[in-house]
């Protein structure tokens, strides 16, 4: 049974205290989604080596603006001690998520054939963007934007009474 002075949380209490965190993921997701279709769109549009790179150029331009949201809005408050280690990390797990989304892509146009540019964006933007963006909700929680450890209550340790002599 769980109170209220225990040190673990539930698991209700943590997934309460996580909700948050998934929206403003979101939100800052759903920013990065507009720029990465707009620009797949955009690429599309083009020829050759642009229509070729179109999904990692899109992503690419994503995974930066999504940075930006990331470190400056939803995990401000986490450890930004080494911003080295930080990007490194950022950019190891987004290139991960991105080889998702765009494996997904390419899955869709040289296996399955679909190759019209609106199934093109239904594979990219929505099977594949949903496999990349849960990897990287747990990658950048988990690895890249650390919670900064809390400080343990310092116990109080009672005085030893003294003995007089009398």
């Amino acid at each position: 049974m769980t109170t209220s002075t225990d040190t673990n949380p539930s698991l209700f209490e943590r997934l309460r205290g996580l909700s948050g965190e998934v929206i403003k993921f979101g939100v800052v997701g759903v920013v990065g989604v507009v720029v990465n279709a707009g620009i797949f769109w955009m690429c599309l549009q083009g020829t050759g080596a642009v229509k070729s790179l179109s999904g990692f150029i899109a992503t690419s331009v994503a995974i930066g603006t999504n940075y930006l949201g990331y470190r400056y809005w939803l995990y401000k408050d986490r450890d930004a001690a080494s911003r080295k280690r930080e990007i490194t990390l950022f950019l190891i797990f987004s290139g991960i998520g991105m080889l998702i989304e765009n494996g997904i892509l390419a899955f869709s146009v040289h296996v399955l054939h679909y190759t019209s540019s609106s199934s093109q964006l239904i594979a990219k933007n929505v099977v594949g963007l949903a496999a990349g963006t849960i990897f990287r909700f747990f990658s950048y929680r988990t690895w890249v934007f650390k919670a900064i450890p809390e400080l343990a209550e310092p116990e109080v340790v009672a005085a030893p009474e003294l003995q007089y002599a009398k």
